[in-house]
């Protein structure tokens, strides 16, 4: 991404900048007129709030997150730390991880963000980068949410399972070690199993 690249997604923007001398990324959202304007801006807010709120969070919990420099809620955007480093997705892709070294990060990190009562929301290899020093940084909380639920945990290991079906169909092997080192790791590992299943299930008959 260069100093002038700019990233439209579906509901916020993302530019490179600088704070203090750091290199950052700054998460814009703006505004939607199909949306009543005072709609959006409850929108805005609140989801701006939540993704800050949730990053803060996940990082106490001793899982890699960005670091926040500064919220403008007058311009609902985060300044945050720019993350170098490679997209987890392209590592898989390219190397695979045949030690599964990646994927049992992966595992051990999402179980210390569930027993936090922290979900993701949208997780993807997409948006997990693997950092120069070699950590494991989780970005893009916006569809986050504290305080979670069994069935939100259950939908991230959900989502997580599909990401490798359909995008590293080849990694049965690290999925599974993926998968192990979650359920040694999380409290109650046999409620979440059979969350899971329920979820499958119905999706298998709608």
């Amino acid at each position: 991404m260069s100093d002038t690249d700019v990233i439209k997604g579906a509901e916020a923007t993302m530019v490179q900048g600088e704070y203090l001398g750091r290199k950052t990324l700054i998460k814009t959202r703006p505004a939607k007129t199909y949306r009543h304007a005072d709609l959006d801006q409850h929108i805005r807010s609140s989801r701006t709030r939540n993704e800050v709120r949730i990053i803060h969070e996940a990082r106490i919990a001793g899982v890699r997150t960005p670091c926040i420099y500064d919220v403008d809620m007058s311009e609902f955007s985060i300044t945050m730390e720019y993350i170098e480093g490679v997209p987890v997705k392209k590592v898989l892709d390219e190397s695979g991880d045949p030690d599964c070294t990646i994927c049992r990060m992966i595992g051990e990190n999402l179980a210390i963000l569930h027993s936090n009562g922290i979900c993701h929301g949208d997780l993807t290899t997409s948006n997990m980068i693997l950092t120069e020093s070699g950590e494991l940084c989780f970005i893009d909380f916006s569809m986050g949410c504290t305080k979670a639920e069994t069935e939100d945990m259950g939908v991230d290991l959900r989502l997580l399972e599909r990401a490798f079906t359909s995008a590293h169909t080849d990694l049965v092997k690290q999925l599974e070690s993926l998968m192990d080192a979650y359920y040694a790791n999380i409290p109650e590992p046999d409620k979440i199993r059979k969350k899971v299943e329920d979820i499958k299930n119905r999706g298998r008959y709608t």
